[in-house]
């Protein structure tokens, strides 16, 4: 039988992730049966009269309508909890670090994480024609099934296959668009995006962001100069790229630290209030007001003054005022360094922002080698997430890499004292291949990474953030309680016997399969971390029930079958051998309101035909209104 998201995959338009979005946005436009009312929604707009968009222009590329229907699909993949991480060093971190193709965390995070991220920094494949990105999705449905899913042609069908495994720019959109669109949902009202890019793909990608999030949403874009030197090749040299922002409506622009020079400004001494730096009060350009000052030398300075003479002389009863004495004797307003919000930012970002060179040395000083090309600093991300968010916010970069991510947001909490989480997603992306004799063989970007024991990009990625951490503890006087490290989960795809066993499951069966619920061990996974196929499902299951993945999680025994209560309100049945006296167990314990759930979750592999007709009967004569979910 198809599992429920094989299911509702097969129903997914290029339409349903929007129409979904929409729903919850306007659901006085949808029927009972979910469809969209056009026409009513004609109507009001005719009747505020709004006219619609006659003309303009739309993004199109080949793929689109997979790419928008990708967004809207189920994922095909388990969480599964790397436990010997998440019991040992990460047990009381509230970091997160997912191993796995990133549409498909993305996917599984739409539900539990919707609308609590607060910053998205990434850094995406720049499609630069040098082996860096090609088309890695594939296209899992027949020819017949994408013809009937877009409507589209014989010819139609060959252009769309034919993005697979190459680099175009149309390959590169339909990679980055269901993406994009899966990211803003889990942005929060106030949230904001930053996307590092190059002039490859700069124009196509403000474009999608456009067309995802609004021309409106657009806040700037920023040109960051990426190199130390000039480089002296090519007919122009090439020493900038981009960032490209766009925000949520609730959004406020944070401020950057205060450079140097600026800092020097606060020079005078306040031995009230402390540092501050002069404020022009008399302005012969600024200045509208008119009226007599004596100075303290006894001199009259008729204006014209900033602020009106009742104000000026408030805020020298309230020592407000810094009295100068020769040269340019006047009053000036004093402007405190502990009152300051930091310096407002312009697009372009200089040298002083970091570059490409110093993220090398910093993870050459680190790992003792440099690993990537072209590696983003410490100190650009940084101020980023100081524009983006505040001392509590949560961070998500779905293309971790180095996790230069993951390092600033510790250095920061490490200087201000803050709480701010990180979600870092790399891809598994391995250092080697395989020969024909079975002999491991060098990427050919790999072989730095793999001679040094690393076997995958995610290795170094969570190794950075160790030894990040460590460096960050030993250089500052920490609280106890800071966070420098990570709860680690894989997303991975079932195996191919698990799933020929999943479409062979009939329901009327009375005989189960031997243990359905081992294959999603970590073992039968073939991936490291120790998780049982119970912590496997349970951990997926929360993720798509909108619970943190550190839920309150306690057992609860029925006549010796061991099931999970969640925040003391979901019940979860996944393993096998539950027989009557279990459902005699569970019912007592609830009729006698030992035990109060709102809804029982059960893994359908593990329960034949009969278990589930008893149970069922048994819920429905209690006195409490009881929801069971089975799950396939």
């Amino acid at each position: 039988m198809k599992t429920d998201n094989e299911k509702y995959n097969e129903s997914v338009q290029s339409n349903t992730f929007f129409l979904e979005n929409l729903k919850s946005k306007l659901p006085d436009f949808f029927s009972k049966d979910g469809k969209f009312d056009l026409d009513k929604f004609k109507s009001q707009l005719q009747e505020h009269n709004i006219d619609e968009l006659k003309d303009g222009y739309q993004l199109n590329f080949i793929g689109k309508d997979y790419a928008r229907r990708q967004a809207g699909e189920m994922p095909n993949t388990v969480i599964v909890p790397d436990e010997i991480q998440n019991n040992g060093e990460g047990k009381n971190s509230k970091n997160l670090f997912f191993t796995g193709d990133n549409l498909e965390v993305l996917r599984h995070l739409q539900t539990n994480y919707a609308g609590k991220v607060d910053v998205i920094y990434i850094d995406p494949p720049y499609n630069t024609g040098n082996d860096d990105f090609v088309y890695p999705d594939r296209f899992e449905y027949s020819d017949e099934k994408l013809k009937e899913m877009f409507g589209m042609g014989d010819e139609q069908v060959e252009r769309l296959k034919s993005i697979q495994g190459k680099s175009s720019h149309s390959a590169w959109m339909t990679f980055m668009y269901p993406r994009l669109s899966l990211a803003k949902n889990i942005l929060s009202n106030n949230g904001v995006i930053f996307i590092s890019i190059d002039d490859n793909e700069q124009a196509n990608l403000k474009m999608i962001m456009d067309n995802i999030f609004g021309e409106s949403q657009f806040l700037f874009q920023a040109a960051w100069r990426r190199t130390d030197n000039q480089p002296n090749n090519g007919q122009v040299a090439r020493v900038k790229e981009y960032i490209l922002v766009y925000a949520k409506d609730g959004f406020e622009m944070g401020r950057l630290p205060l450079s140097e020079s600026a800092l020097k400004e606060y020079r005078y001494e306040d031995s009230y209030a402390g540092k501050f730096r002069r404020g022009i009060l008399l302005d012969k350009t600024r200045g509208r007001y008119y009226y007599p000052v004596t100075t303290k030398s006894g001199n009259i300075l008729n204006g014209p003054w900033m602020v009106p003479e009742d104000k000026l002389w408030e805020m020298d009863r309230n020592n407000q005022i810094y009295w100068t004495s020769g040269g340019d004797e006047q009053p000036y307003k004093k402007i405190y360094l502990k009152n300051s919000k930091g310096a407002i930012p312009n697009d372009f970002w200089g040298i002083e922002f970091g570059t490409n060179q110093r993220a090398s040395s910093e993870i050459e000083e680190l790992l003792k080698e440099r690993f990537f090309s072209f590696p983003k600093p410490t100190s650009l991300i940084k101020r980023i997430i100081n524009l983006g968010g505040n001392r509590d916010s949560l961070i998500l970069d779905f293309f971790a890499g180095s996790s230069t991510t993951a390092d600033a947001v510790m250095q920061l909490n490490a200087e201000d004292g803050g709480r701010r989480k990180f979600i870092m997603i790399q891809l598994p992306e391995k250092t080697y291949t395989v020969n024909s004799d079975g002999k491991e063989l060098s990427t050919k970007g790999g072989k730095v990474a793999y001679d040094a024991g690393f076997k995958a990009i995610d290795e170094i990625s969570r190794e950075r953030i160790r030894r990040a951490a460590a460096k960050i503890q030993e250089d500052n006087n920490l609280p106890e309680d800071f966070d420098g490290s990570f709860k680690h989960y894989r997303v991975v795809e079932p195996t191919k016997q698990t799933l020929e066993e999943v479409e062979d499951f009939d329901i009327n069966n009375t005989d189960l399969f031997n243990d359905m619920v081992s294959s999603f061990s970590s073992d039968a996974l073939n991936v490291a971390g120790n998780a049982s196929g119970e912590q496997t499902i349970r951990t997926t299951w929360l993720a798509k029930d909108g619970y943190s993945f550190d839920a309150d999680v306690k057992k609860v025994n029925f006549a010796g079958y061991e099931a999970s209560l969640v925040e003391g309100s979901r019940l979860y049945l996944i393993n096998d051998g539950w027989t009557s006296k279990n459902t005699e167990d569970l019912l007592n314990k609830l009729g006698t309101h030992q035990l109060t759930v709102q809804t029982i979750v059960l893994f359908g592999y593990s329960f034949n035909i009969a278990e589930l007709r008893e149970l069922e009967i048994g819920l429905k004569q209690l006195d409490v209104n009881i929801n069971l979910l089975k799950r396939y």
